[in-house]
């Protein structure tokens, strides 16, 4: 593509050279730039692609784009290579990207689920509604990127970066997809990762304490305020009115007509008449001019809310009454409250709950139609919002009849340190607990305590089929481990 072409839209560059060149790919990583590609120079929060504009020339590029702040080397670039200087190289990096793959999401009706919780789980029955309902549905999240039944992979991040973001979305247009929904992550929002791309209908779940830290968001209200600009991007959005932060969303002027869902406070639509067992939940709601009883298979008064934000969204396309009972009632989530089988038929729950307000939310759920003890194993990722290992910790001693803390994702955190942290929480209930750093053994300790009657719940880790040590992705899967432990 004509470099000119991927740099419209772009206010205030300027540029040296000739924008007339044909440029043969895009990337802000030095190491995958090849013969012909334009380098984008951006800072992040462990290193600066400015320092890299040497090797990406050397590697084969012969455009770069820098910020105007930067100081450019004359031995780092060739006499020819073409200098682009803009004000800020990760917002202009989503225009680029946008631009270099034909603007793909101009050609999709787009859903965009944000919130502390519920995003994956919302995606997964927004898609399966719509597919009963007869449309072809792309899905883009946490656990994986979806082309209907096709699995394209796991990203690295909830929420793609610019230029895989882009890319997926051209390659659903090319497979004929005619909706997508993806989670929209308060990092993708604040990092301009989903800027140009707008929003037939934005949900917003849920909002608590949750990625608050030096490499995420300092404050609360800049994770807030960063969920919100969903709703600037955003044709219509839906709320959950029982949240009391996102219930405020409709006092604050934003471009998106807002609508709204929930059980106990008014709302444009509202669950009643509530059954929950420990594999299901069931409510009515009006869809149209009738009251409809509606059950969604996965157990809890969360899915009630989770199952309003996929509804509200699917009647925005039109989805009936039929679809969205067909869509629910068999809807399937990796590693959200995913009940795995096991040689002891013991009753063993993996869910990616990994913030105070999911454990929380979780552990009331199973406590509620538990006939025996609720066994938790649970830890902390480091190099994460501290702070909340302690409240985790309370929590589950409150509600836990045992708790195992253990370790999640350490990072280049020592385990036994974040254990240590956590323990301050739960000793201050009277909650039962052990301290066993090692997952595996948190695990086998779990089994070796439990009878039928009880349930482990397994928390933190959900879908992840890997622990993080060191910069260092081993391989974890807990499904895999349940089935060694038990022979």
């Amino acid at each position: 593509m004509i470099l000119k072409d991927i740099l419209n839209g772009i206010e205030g560059l300027k540029a040296k050279g000739d924008l007339d060149i044909d440029i043969k790919g895009i990337t802000h990583n030095s190491r995958e730039v090849k013969e012909g590609y334009l380098f984008i120079a951006r800072k992040g929060f462990d290193s600066d692609g400015h320092m890299y504009i040497k090797d990406a020339v050397a590697n084969g590029a012969v455009a770069i784009m820098v910020e105007e702040v930067a100081k450019i080397n004359k031995t780092d670039v060739n006499s020819d290579t073409i200098i682009i200087v803009t004000k800020n190289t990760r917002a202009d990096l989503a225009k680029v990207a946008s631009n270099f793959y034909g603007n793909p999401a101009s050609a999709l009706k787009l859903i965009g689920v944000t919130g502390t919780k519920g995003k994956t789980t919302v995606t997964f029955m927004v898609k399966s509604i719509l597919e009963k309902q007869g449309l072809k549905v792309g899905l883009i999240g946490t656990v994986a990127n979806y082309i209907g039944d096709e699995n394209l992979g796991e990203s690295e991040r909830t929420t793609p970066d610019c230029i895989e973001l882009q890319q997926l979305l051209r390659r659903m247009v090319e497979e004929n997809v005619e909706v997508v929904v993806m989670e929209v992550s308060s990092q993708s929002l604040k990092l301009h990762r989903v800027d140009t791309l707008v929003f037939d209908v934005g949900l917003f779940t849920n909002f608590s304490r949750d990625h608050i830290g030096p490499t995420e968001h300092p404050t609360m209200e800049d994770y807030f305020d960063s969920k919100l600009k969903l709703f600037n991007m955003s044709k219509v959005g839906y709320i959950n009115t029982d949240d009391f932060r996102v219930a405020k969303v409709k006092n604050i002027e934003v471009a998106a007509e807002i609508k709204s869902y929930g059980i106990d406070n008014a709302a444009d639509l509202i669950a009643k008449d509530i059954t929950v067992t420990n594999v299901s939940a069931d409510f009515k709601i009006k869809i149209g001019p009738r009251n409809e009883r509606v059950k969604v298979g996965i157990p809890g008064r969360f899915s009630v809310y989770n199952s309003l934000a996929a509804i509200c969204a699917s009647m925005h396309f039109g989805a009936e009454a039929e679809a969205i009972k067909e869509g629910l009632v068999n809807v399937t989530v990796p590693g959200r409250s995913e009940l795995v089988p096991n040689k002891k038929d013991l009753c063993i729950m993996v869910d990616y709950a990994h913030s105070p307000d999911s454990l929380e939310s979780i552990l009331k759920a199973v406590k509620g139609y538990t006939k025996g003890r609720v066994i938790t194993v649970f830890g902390c990722g480091g190099d994460r919002d501290a702070a909340k290992r302690p409240i985790m910790g309370e929590i589950s001693g409150l509600i836990s009849d045992f708790t195992i803390i253990t370790s999640d994702n350490p990072r280049t955190e020592k385990p036994e340190a974040i254990v240590q942290e956590i323990e301050e929480g739960i000793k201050k209930t009277k909650g039962e607990y052990v301290m066993i750093a090692n997952r595996t053994e948190a695990i086998k300790h779990a089994i070796e305590m439990a009878n039928k009657n009880d349930i482990i719940l397994l928390a933190g880790k959900g879908h992840e089929t890997y622990q993080e040590i060191d910069g260092i992705k081993h391989p974890y899967d807990e499904r895999e481990i349940i089935q060694k432990l038990m022979g």
